[in-house]
């Protein structure tokens, strides 16, 4: 049976909207699931938990923290100040005072900073 999309584009256009309230309910019914709500394009649905799963979400967004500069400070000022763009003074007090590098950023990029941070010798805390 080969699918003519047009034919069915066709066929649905002449349906007045109780029949198309009642061509939905029977596919729902058919197939088990629920309409969703109308998103933006480009957006995608998230994936529904199976029934009896708890649904954690995903973190996806990070916010990397400077706990201690350790031993190594100026390296650590000098990584803070290419991540960030910041100036020397600026990064200075947020090393010094310890303190939120960067927000809301993706989990790699997240690792990344961590990575940097940590080989120039300070201790770092992702959230």
């Amino acid at each position: 049976m080969a699918f003519d999309k047009e034919a069915l584009v066709e066929q649905l256009s002449g349906l007045t909207v109780l029949e198309l309230v009642d061509l939905v309910d029977a596919l729902k019914d058919k197939w088990g699931v629920e309409a969703a709500a109308a998103m933006p394009m480009g957006a995608f649905a998230a994936a529904a938990p199976a029934e009896g799963e708890a649904a954690a979400a995903e973190q996806t967004e990070f916010t990397i923290s400077i706990k201690d500069a350790g031993g190594s400070k100026l390296q650590v000022i000098k990584e803070v100040r290419a991540i960030t763009e910041l100036g020397l003074k600026e990064a200075k007090d947020l090393v010094e005072a310890g303190g939120v590098v960067k927000e809301d950023v993706s989990k790699e990029e997240a690792d990344e900073i961590k990575e940097k941070l940590e080989a120039a010798g300070a201790t770092v805390e992702v959230k």
